[in-house]
């Protein structure tokens, strides 16, 4: 199956003291898509909008090619959702939720959910307000991959994990993903968990968004050029991203690492990670 998993076209929604402005991008099937920015950058909003949990001012959302709204119960059956805080009722046992889940969904694999119980350690009978946050988390993803979904969404679901079991998700995203019909829109501030496994980075910043781009892309191109005052001023400023000021230099982002090394061999220039240019985009000094 080819085409875009998901497709967000110049979606817009206005609150008091926060606007989401034209956002768009597409999902292709077989990637995962990271979803990164700052606190109130718009990713929630986004998420909200894409399950029409918020009702945009504007814009379309399409889902495996049909309108979020008007095919919301057909789309949302092959959607999984693993969000940062509790969805399910608290009375409810794990097993309790598996019979629930298995009444919403058009599929539902018992003996998958039952391996991913076993697999995060959840006991069947211990109800959900006894589970830690940790526990919550891992019990949302048992029942995001037990019922076929082809669209996974992750918002800060990660952020509970302990390291080990985080390391466990994620590569169970990259197996998910694996056949090339399945896709994954991860919203993390974990952006080393999106350096291993996303294929794709979208980087929205006070509403708006920033780029979205091949993660290899940014990875192998993007750099930081530390230099003294007298290279800075030297700079061909076209070249610069951003840049931030530190005691006695200069940190810069630039976008061709390469060209810049060459350009200026008394200055070092090293790799940049995603979030040091996500920082920098946020908290640099613009040219």
């Amino acid at each position: 199956m080819i085409g875009n998993v998901l497709e967000i076209q110049e979606i817009s929604k206005d609150y008091d003291g926060f606007v989401l402005d034209k956002v768009s991008f597409k999902i292709p099937r077989g990637v995962i898509m990271g979803l990164i920015g700052e606190n109130g950058a718009g990713k929630s909003t986004t998420i909200n909008c894409i399950l029409n949990e918020t009702q945009k001012t504007d814009g379309k959302i399409l889902i495996f090619g049909k309108d979020h709204i008007l095919d919301e119960i057909e789309v949302k059956d092959k959607i999984g959702v693993v969000f940062d805080e509790n969805h399910f009722p608290d009375i409810f046992t794990a097993e309790e939720i598996g019979k629930f889940m298995s009444g919403i969904y058009s599929v539902w694999d018992w003996p998958l959910y039952r391996r991913y119980l076993e697999k995060f350690e959840l006991p069947n009978d211990k109800k959900i307000k006894d589970f830690s946050k940790g526990m919550k988390v891992k019990l949302a993803f048992a029942v995001a991959l037990s019922h076929e979904a082809e669209l996974l969404i992750l918002d800060e679901a990660t952020s509970g994990l302990d390291p080990i079991i985080r390391d466990e998700v994620l590569d169970m995203l990259i197996d998910f993903v694996q056949d090339e019909n399945h896709s994954v829109l991860v919203s993390s501030h974990i952006t080393s968990d999106l350096e291993k496994v996303a294929d794709y980075i979208t980087f929205l910043h006070k509403g708006k968004l920033i780029f979205t781009h091949e993660k290899d892309s940014l990875i192998d191109n993007y750099g930081i050029l530390n230099c003294g005052a007298a290279i800075f001023d030297t700079l061909d400023k076209s070249e610069i991203v951003a840049y931030r000021k530190e005691d006695y230099q200069f940190r810069v982002l630039v976008k061709d690492r390469n060209k810049a090394a060459k350009q200026y061999a008394n200055a070092i220039v090293g790799p940049a990670t995603i979030e040091e240019i996500m920082l920098f985009y946020v908290k640099g000094e613009m040219q």
